[in-house]
């Protein structure tokens, strides 16, 4: 705009001039339109990250990205001062409804939402929601009055954020303008809870673009698993991955160890999961079809090798996402994965020496649809203390895995 402001009027030629020309500067700013064939005044993409050249997936992705990026500039929100109704646009469709505030409102924070929904002053098409429910293009969002937590503007970022973009970078195995994929280490969560302060989606605040917009969780693992974390850095990638994972065209493979050798060496695990809630604990037990919050769950399993019949390494392909599922069934065929907390329970049974007794469960690999054409297709190392085993045990992590030949649904 600056340039085309400087051919419209001839710069004065003294100090008074200049002071008398501003504010017609600024009304002609306000004006003027786009010139015929002109880049000053095009469109700006519409999503954070795009480009107008649609390219490929980079073979080997870098985070150079994150080491240019200013930082990020306060966000010119206009926030409600009294109730409003607006309505959800084709680019917001499928949208969750916190997600959907969070991107018309970047910086509202999170318990500001959680308090809108659960008072019910939020309604869409005049009803109450929950903030985990989705949106559809055309309904009608009923917004009251907001407050907004603005994002801190300009200056560096702080040595602690530095910190945390180098952890980032390090636990990067595939980026590009849309997608993120991380190998999350054992032990950190992938999102908050009761007393937790450090984890992933915490992190990604360090990531926010200039819009104010942070990448967002697509998928989640557990804590103690390592591996392939899936996080789209655009509204745009969130909104085709996240249907991905719905249509079950995204793929996972999962490693685990296990003890003993599951028969037959390959097969389907096929039963339905409920939640079971205690003061100290929240597993996943098997449950009859109709019972109460029960879900079907399916899991495609593949013996790959095996460390003297005592300790199998067997690959898994979860067809279905329910929470614990993987543990939960590899508990119900009898061969529960060596070091899990809450599913591993063979009486009198004897961890190996030099095994450390932790959850043995890696997130291997993902594939999955690019939003822009093309196919993801990143792989997680073998955490350390998965590593340290297979060397002890003289595993080879470079075998044939079977469990590709395995079905899709």
């Amino acid at each position: 705009m600056s340039r085309r402001i400087k051919r419209m009027n001839p710069k004065p030629r003294d100090r008074d001039e200049r002071k008398a020309a501003r504010p017609h500067q600024a009304r002609s700013a306000k004006k003027a339109g786009p010139r015929p064939g002109g880049k000053s005044g095009s469109k700006p993409p519409r999503f954070a990250g795009e480009r107008a050249e649609r390219r490929p997936p980079k073979a080997k992705p870098e985070m150079a990205e994150f080491e240019r990026a200013a930082p990020a500039k306060p966000v010119e929100a206009l926030l409600p001062t009294k109730v409003q109704t607006v309505t959800v646009t084709a680019d917001e469709n499928n949208m969750r409804v916190d997600r959907f505030l969070e991107a018309r409102f970047p910086g509202l924070s999170f318990s500001h939402i959680q308090r809108i929904v659960r008072k019910g002053e939020l309604r869409v098409d005049g009803k109450r929601v929950d903030s985990k429910d989705r949106l559809e293009e055309g309904q009608s969002v009923r917004i009251p009055p907001l407050k907004l937590d603005t994002p801190k503007a300009g200056g560096e970022l702080s040595e602690a954020a530095q910190k945390t973009l180098k952890a980032l970078k390090e636990m990067t195995i595939y980026e590009d303008d849309d997608v993120l994929v991380l190998n999350k280490p054992a032990g950190l969560a992938v999102q908050g809870g009761s007393g937790m302060t450090r984890h992933i989606d915490q992190m990604l605040e360090v990531m926010r673009d200039s819009k104010g917009q942070k990448p967002r969780l697509v998928h989640r693992i557990d804590r103690e698993t390592s591996g392939c974390l899936l996080i789209a850095k655009t509204r745009f990638a969130a909104s085709h991955l996240t249907g991905a994972f719905r249509s079950r065209s995204a793929r996972k493979v999962y490693w685990a160890l296990v003890p003993g050798l599951p028969k037959p060496k390959q097969g389907r695990i096929s039963t339905f999961l409920a939640k079971e809630e205690s003061e100290d604990d929240t597993i996943m037990r098997i449950a009859q079809h109709g019972d109460e919050g029960a879900s079907h769950a399916v899991t495609y399993y593949a013996v790959v090798e095996t460390a003297g019949n005592k300790l199998t390494w067997v690959s898994l392909k979860p067809v279905t996402g329910r929470t614990h599922q993987l543990r939960a069934h590899m508990e119900h065929i009898g061969h529960p994965i060596v070091g899990d907390p809450k599913y591993f329970n063979i009486e009198n049974w004897q961890l190996p020496g030099g095994l450390q007794n932790r959850l043995h469960l890696l997130a291997r690999r993902i594939v999955i649809p690019h939003p822009r054409g093309g196919v993801i297709d990143a792989t997680a190392p073998l955490p350390p203390h998965m590593q340290q085993s297979w060397n002890l045990l003289g595993l080879d992590a470079s075998r044939f895995d079977p469990i590709e030949n395995a079905p899709e649904e």
